[in-house]
């Protein structure tokens, strides 16, 4: 059986700060054997990479949220890009997106940043990982309009209907699935994962975001993730097995790195 590669995590963020160290070294236990740190705007992506490089099972994602946008200036948008090339812990360029539900960053700014590292991503040949919020057709429409599919990544918690991962689908992309799927009004969500193939789904928590069924309000951590793989499985009528199986396999071919 297959461990656990946990696709998207915070463990940089403060809500570990007390017992950083404890959490990261007790995920073995729960059968978890690696997991990609995600950079949410430029300050959270220095951390993050700073803590996949000391973490021999970590990787990481560097990229700016759509929210934090503003914050992007000469300076910032070069260490970015330079860094995102040279690292080599570095295999993901995200969380980027749009997102219409918080408007900390006008939607034409989140657009013009979204397209800008998408464009990055494009360079560098590294998946993107792509968060979306209340913004399906105009998430669809940039990345048809600037060939996403050329490129590849992930749909970070997907939350859309099966009609809306079908175009995701057409464009090759993978979609992140935590606990959102074992809450009891998921029915949105549960009619999607039955849709996606198994072989275009990986596992993710968005920890300390979101933890499932009965953990929910808790803050999150990979260990709950066998919760969510149980969900799948049985949404699926298939072994929580085979979800270890192909989610394990899936998020290597997301990120392009070796399984072993």
């Amino acid at each position: 059986m297959a461990p656990i590669f946990d696709t998207h995590v915070h463990y940089d963020d403060e809500a570990f700060e007390s017992d950083r160290e404890s959490v990261l070294s007790s995920l073995k236990e729960y059968g978890v054997a690696k997991v990609t740190d995600i950079g949410a705007g430029i300050a959270s992506s220095k951390t993050a990479l700073a803590l996949a490089k000391e973490t021999p099972w970590m990787y990481c994602a560097l990229g700016v949220i759509p929210g934090q946008c503003s914050e992007i200036n000469e300076e910032t948008w070069k260490w970015l890009c330079d860094t995102a090339e040279k690292e080599e812990k570095c295999v993901a360029i995200g969380e980027i997106g749009l997102d219409h539900h918080w408007d900390d960053d006008p939607w034409d700014v989140q657009a013009e940043w979204f397209v800008n590292q998408m464009d990055l991503a494009r360079k560098l040949a590294k998946p993107m990982v792509i968060h979306s919020r209340d913004a399906a057709k105009d998430t669809i429409d940039i990345m048809k309009e600037h060939h996403a599919g050329d490129i590849g990544g992930v749909m970070h918690c997907y939350s859309y209907s099966a009609e809306s991962a079908r175009e995701f689908l057409n464009m090759g992309f993978f979609f992140g699935i935590g606990g959102v799927v074992t809450f009891k009004n998921a029915k949105k969500l549960t009619e999607a994962v039955e849709y996606i193939p198994l072989s275009n789904i990986v596992l993710e928590t968005d920890c300390p975001y979101l933890a499932p069924t009965p953990h929910r309000g808790e803050r999150n951590f990979s260990g709950y993730l066998p919760l969510v793989v149980e969900r799948i499985a049985e949404i699926k009528k298939i072994s929580p097995e085979e979800v270890l199986d192909a989610t394990w396999r899936n998020a290597h071919r997301l990120y392009k790195i070796s399984e072993t």
